[in-house]
């Protein structure tokens, strides 16, 4: 048999793992330098792009992130649209600087909203919703107690932290 695996050559059964593993390798090196880069970008573009608007908006409400989730949100649907054209096909590295590196640091909630819109277009209603509000409300939730559980903790060390 041409098969890999089933070949009787003691050497050529040697390579073959060999080959897998220097493929996965290069992949995986592709792959996290791909995330890489784009995190760095994203989460710098968040960082001095939230800085401009608060400094032009002011500070009585969080429009930096406001802004930033909105344009993260409009970002994603203008790369899912460009991807799913017909004839177009976006890299799977450039996706992944994208998507998960670039939108991911700069803002989850994109991804979250492109989560609810799946599960609604799949007519999955109930999911949709208790995804929907239950990330907000549990995130909200989770804030508070990491808040409270952390304050209870520094309040018993004998000499604060910092």
């Amino acid at each position: 048999m041409g098969d890999q695996y089933h070949n009787s050559d003691p050497k050529r059964r040697a390579i073959a793992p060999a080959r897998r593993l220097k493929s996965m390798t290069k992949s995986s090196g592709r792959t996290l330098i791909a995330i890489s880069l784009g995190t760095i970008a994203g989460a710098l573009s968040r960082y001095y792009l939230g800085r401009q608007i608060a400094h032009g908006f002011g500070s009585q409400m969080p429009y930096g992130t406001f802004m930033i989730n909105i344009t993260g949100c409009f970002v994603m649907g203008l790369l899912v649209a460009i991807s799913e054209e017909q004839g177009f096909r976006i890299h799977p590295d450039l996706r992944l600087l994208l998507f998960t590196g670039f939108l991911g640091s700069y803002t989850t909630f994109s991804s979250y909203e492109l989560d609810s819109l799946q599960l609604l277009q799949s007519n999955h209603l109930e999911l949709a919703l208790l995804y929907w509000l239950g990330s907000a409300t549990l995130g909200l939730l989770g804030l508070i107690a990491g808040l409270l559980l952390t304050r209870k903790v520094l309040a018993l060390l004998p000499d604060r932290l910092g």
